[in-house]
C-alpha cells in the first residue's frame, strides 16, 4: 500500500511546477508538510532500550492536520476524550446538508461557513429538544464537518451524534423514543432559518437567490445505538484526509488503481487515476489554517460539564472528569513513555537528530 507522503515526493515537484502559481498557500503548505514527514528535513532522536542497548532513530511528524500518519494518532485520542464523556443512552445521527446553489459560497468563504454549518445544525436540534412538547430537556451533542463525498466531490455536510433524551430543568432525565428525538422536517427549516440568519454578516456574500430559503433543505436523523460507533464514525470525519493510504493499493510508474464505494448500492468500484489526479482530488480539501471542524454543544458544551455530572450521575453512570481550573475540560490520560520492541523497556534518549530545513 502506497503513502500519500510517496505521491507527492515523486510527483509534488512536477505538479507544482505546473499549477503552482494558481495554489493558495495552504495548498502548498500541506504538500511541503507531507512530504517532509518523518524525514531528516524535520530532524528526530536516537534513542535506545536498556538493557539490551539496542539503537534506535526516529524522524519527527510534521503534525499537519492533512497529514494521514500523523492524523491517526490524533483520532485515537479525539476517540478516547469522546468516549470518557459518553451517557449510558441511546444516541441519534443526524446529517445536515446545505442545498446546492449554496456550493460557490461555502467554497469562496470556508473558515465563516463551516463554522456556520456547525452552529445552525447544533442550535437546531438544542430548539427542538429544549421544546416542552418535545423533550423538554437539554440534549448532550457533538458535531463534525464532512467537506467531500465518497468520490472526494466537494459536498461540506454535517454530522451530529445527539443523546436520545435531555436534562430537564428539574434535574431528572427525559428519555426520548428509541427510533426518535425530534421531527426532522421542522429541523429541516429550523436548520435553514438558522443558517440564514447566521450569514447576514459582511463577511459572505449577499447575493444569495431567495429561492434557496423556500425550498426544502435536507437532514436525516436514524438511531446509532449507544453511540460508540457513531463516534468511531466522526472522528475517522474529522481527523482523517481526503484521500487516505487504504484507498490506494499501488500507484505504479505514475498510476494505479483508486476504491471508491457508492452511497446508494454500497458497492465498491476501482478505476485508474494518475498521480495528478490524486493530488487534484485531494488538494481542495485542504482546510484554511485555524478552520474548526468539530463542535460540542449541550450538556459537552465546555461551561456545561457540571450539568454534564449530574445527567451522568442521574443515569446511574460514572462522574466526569473535569479540570481544576474549572473550565470544564476533560483531563487528558498522560501518555505512555514509548518502549524498546526488543526487549520491551522504556527508550533512553542519546542525542538529537538537528533537522536538515524545510
Amino acid at each position: 500500500m502506497i503513502e500519500l507522503a510517496g505521491i507527492f515526493r515523486r510527483s509534488g515537484p512536477d505538479y507544482r511546477a505546473t499549477f503552482g502559481a494558481q495554489m493558495p498557500p495552504a495548498h502548498l503548505r500541506a504538500m511541503q508538510d507531507i512530504e517532509q514527514c518523518r524525514t531528516e528535513s524535520l530532524g528526530g532522536q536516537m534513542s535506545h532500550g536498556e538493557p539490551c542497548r539496542d539503537d534506535h532513530d526516529s524522524s519527527h511528524s510534521c503534525k499537519h492536520r492533512h497529514c494521514p500518519t500523523c492524523q491517526n494518532d490524533q483520532a485515537e485520542q479525539w476517540l478516547e476524550r469522546q468516549q470518557n464523556v459518553l451517557l449510558p443512552v441511546t444516541h441519534v445521527l443526524g446529517s445536515f446538508t446545505r442545498p446546492e446553489e449554496l456550493r460557490g459560497l461555502a467554497r469562496s468563504h470556508q473558515q465563516t461557513l463551516y463554522n456556520l454549518l456547525l452552529r445552525a445544525s447544533s442550535t437546531a436540534f438544542q430548539a427542538l429538544a429544549l421544546d416542552p412538547r418535545g423533550i423538554g430537556g437539554r440534549i448532550a451533542l457533538v458535531g463534525g464537518l464532512h467537506p467531500w463525498t465518497r468520490a472526494l466531490r466537494y459536498h461540506p455536510h454535517v454530522h451530529d451524534i445527539a443523546t436520545g433524551g435531555g436534562l430537564a430543568a428539574e434535574g431528572h432525565w427525559r428519555p426520548s423514543r428509541p427510533d426518535f428525538l425530534v421531527p426532522v422536517k421542522p429541523l429541516a427549516v429550523l436548520f435553514r432559518t438558522q443558517f440564514r440568519d447566521g450569514r447576514q454578516q459582511p463577511a459572505l456574500d449577499p447575493r444569495v437567490d431567495e429561492p434557496v430559503w423556500h425550498k426544502e433543505w435536507v437532514v436525516h436523523g436514524e438511531p446509532v445505538g449507544r453511540g460508540q460507533e457513531a463516534l468511531r464514525y466522526l472522528a475517522r470525519s474529522l481527523c482523517r484526509v481526503a484521500l487516505s493510504p487504504h484507498r490506494l493499493r499501488t500507484l505504479a510508474e505514475g498510476q494505479g488503481p483508486l476504491q471508491e464505494k457508492a452511497s446508494a448500492t454500497a458497492q465498491g468500484k476501482t478505476w485508474t487515476v494518475t498521480a495528478e489526479a490524486c493530488m487534484r482530488r485531494l488538494l481542495p480539501h485542504v482546510l484554511p489554517a485555524r478552520c474548526v471542524t468539530g463542535r460540542s454543544d449541550g450538556l459537552r458544551s465546555p461551561g456545561s460539564r457540571r450539568l454534564l455530572n449530574a445527567a451522568s450521575q442521574v443515569l446511574g453512570g460514572r462522574v466526569v472528569a473535569t479540570k481544576t481550573s474549572g473550565t470544564g475540560g476533560t483531563v487528558k490520560a498522560s501518555t505512555a513513555a514509548p518502549r524498546c520492541p526488543r526487549c520491551g523497556s522504556p527508550w533512553g534518549l542519546l542525542h538529537l537528530l538537528r533537522p536538515t530545513g524545510r
